[in-house]
């Protein structure tokens, strides 16, 4: 009996062990602030997500009207090209038909300046049919004269001397032609123009052909001297070399 009293009254093992502390109540407030923090985030997203889409609402609602807005400026924009291409279709028959019609003004015009032309050719013409004319006579006359100062016993001697013949080619000209130049043949001629409008002669036309040069000494010797008879003797003196 005492022994067992004795062992109540002893201490038992747990309560020797160290006591533990499990923090329950800590736990339990932080599960509260995580509860309430998550509370509140999922508030809080619910929300964003209600204000987004509320706003996606507005903005398709924006774009929506804005095509309406496209749409017809587009459809306005159609009518007024299809206006526009009448017009430029209108214009263009007009251009065709204002082209056809200068066409036509300036076939007219040109017709009436031809016409004009040719009536002023054919008066250019009468004008220089009686210049001609007038020219014939002067030519002649002045011809006769020019030949009249050769027609003197000293031309008749180089006439006759130089086996020659003088024509007359119009005014201030005059054709010189040789014969008796060729050995084989006395009858050929051989003959040159003398072109006596200016001051210094020119000889321009020669048959047959003689070199410039030499020609260009006889002539230069002539207009020098004036002597007339050194002159053709010096071009038949060519014409002899020229046909050896």
């Amino acid at each position: 009996m005492r022994s067992s009293v004795h062992l109540a009254d002893a201490p038992s093992m747990a309560d020797s062990l160290p006591s533990i502390n499990f923090g329950f109540d800590d736990l339990r407030d932080r599960m509260a602030r995580f509860t309430e923090k998550f509370d509140n985030f999922i508030a809080k997203g619910r929300k964003q997500v209600l204000a987004d889409r509320n706003h996606f609402r507005i903005n398709v609602a924006e774009l929506q009207e804005e095509q309406r807005v496209k749409q017809k400026n587009i459809e306005l924009l159609a009518h007024k090209s299809s206006d526009h291409a009448r017009s430029i279709e209108k214009e263009a028959v007009e251009t065709v038909e204002m082209h056809a019609a200068i066409a036509s003004i300036t076939q007219q015009r040109d017709t009436c300046a031809q016409h004009r032309d040719r009536v002023r050719a054919e008066i250019a013409a009468v004008r220089k049919q009686i210049a001609q004319r007038l020219a014939a006579q002067q030519q002649h006359a002045k011809a006769f004269d020019i030949q009249a100062r050769f027609n003197n016993p000293e031309l008749d001697f180089w006439q006759s001397y130089l086996a020659m013949r003088i024509d007359g080619m119009g005014v201030d000209r005059l054709k010189f032609v040789f014969t008796h130049v060729d050995e084989k043949n006395w009858a050929r001629e051989a003959w040159f123009e003398l072109d006596m409008e200016k001051t210094d002669y020119r000889v321009v036309c020669v048959k047959p052909k003689l070199e410039p040069d030499q020609i260009k000494t006889c002539l230069q010797r002539l207009n020098e001297t004036r002597n007339i008879g050194v002159f053709l003797k010096g071009m038949r003196g060519l014409f002899t070399a020229a046909l050896k």
